[in-house]
C-alpha cells in the first residue's frame, strides 16, 4: 500500500472521528438539554461521515485495489489522484467547519466559503473518477468469462 492510499484511508478515519464527535455532541444536546440541532450542524455531521469517511475510504480502497494502469494509458495520473485528495479533503474539512459556524453566523463571506467548499468536493470527486476511469477494466476475468465462468 503506497503513501497516497494510506493518506486517503487515514484521512477517512479522522473524518469518522470528527463525524462521531459531532453526532455525540448532537445527541447530548438533544437528550439532556432538549436542544435540537440546527440543519447546518446536521449537514456538517452528514458531510463528515458520508463524504469525509465513506467516500474517502471508498476512493482509497479503489486506488489501492483497481488494476494498474495500462502502459499506454495516458489518462491515469497519480498527480490527478493527489489533486483529487486535496480538493476533497480541503473541501470537506472547510465545509464541515463552515457548516458548524453557519449555525450561529449568517455572514455572506461564510456562505460563500461553504458554497466554494461544496464545489471543491464536487471537483475532487470528478477529478478522481476522471483519472480512475481507465483503471475500471477486466484484467484476468475476460479470459475466464470467455470460458463460461460466471461471477
Amino acid at each position: 500500500m503506497y503513501s497516497l492510499v494510506r493518506r486517503y484511508l487515514k484521512t477517512a478515519i479522522v473524518f469518522l472521528g470528527v463525524g462521531l464527535a459531532i453526532g455525540g455532541w448532537m445527541i447530548v444536546r438533544r437528550e439532556l438539554w432538549s436542544e435540537f440541532p440546527a440543519p447546518y450542524v446536521v449537514s456538517a455531521h452528514t458531510h463528515a461521515l458520508f463524504v469525509g469517511f465513506v467516500m474517502m475510504m471508498i476512493l482509497g480502497v479503489a486506488l489501492w485495489l483497481f488494476p494498474r494502469p495500462d502502459r499506454e494509458d495516458a489518462r491515469y495520473s497519480p498527480r490527478l489522484a493527489e489533486l483529487a485528495y486535496w480538493l476533497l479533503t480541503g473541501g470537506t474539512a472547510t465545509r464541515v467547519a463552515g457548516e458548524l459556524l453557519r449555525s450561529g453566523v449568517g455572514a455572506l463571506w461564510l456562505r460563500i466559503v461553504v458554497v466554494t467548499a461544496g464545489f471543491a468536493q464536487i471537483a475532487g470527486l470528478a477529478v478522481f473518477f476522471y483519472t480512475m476511469w481507465t483503471r475500471i477494466r477486466p484484467v484476468g476475468s475476460r479470459s475466464r468469462e470467455a470460458k463460461g465462468e460466471k461471477f
